[in-house]
């Protein structure tokens, strides 16, 4: 049985508009992604996404509800990417470790070239956003 790795993605949410990340490692280079990384030993996911987003943007979060969790695989490596709700505390993002960063409207997160494993957390992010709004 192949060891299933936790990452963490942050959904963070500013004046009703979503952050997204424009990777720009080998890896998925050039795709858009909710920002985050690995869970490391001993941490629990809010620990890991404070710490990666203040390396990653240089921001330090607020880390809220659970949106949804989605296992996926990179080429023998298994994943499962759990994304939060969060909000900015302190600090301005930068694309330090990104190509680009973009503030977007919930409804157009899907128009933008997602990584794989962030398009089902997006679907929910609006099923979610329906549902709260009373919507189909």
């Amino acid at each position: 049985m192949i060891p299933v790795k936790d990452v963490v993605g942050a959904l963070i949410e500013r004046d009703g508009l979503v952050l997204l990340a424009q990777r720009a490692c080998a890896d998925l280079n050039g795709k858009w992604e909710f920002p985050g990384g690995k869970v490391e030993p001993g941490e629990t996911h809010a620990q890991a996404l404070q710490r990666e987003i203040a390396e990653e943007l240089g921001v330090e979060i607020n880390v809220g509800n659970l949106i949804a969790a989605h296992a996926f695989s990179v080429q023998t490596r298994s994943y499962c990417l759990h994304v939060y709700r969060s909000s900015i505390v302190e600090g301005a993002p930068e694309a330090d470790e990104h190509h680009a960063l973009a503030w977007v409207n919930l409804n157009q997160l899907l128009t933008y070239d997602l990584a794989p494993a962030d398009i089902p957390i997006a679907e929910e992010a609006l099923r979610s956003d329906r549902r709260n709004r009373g919507g189909s």
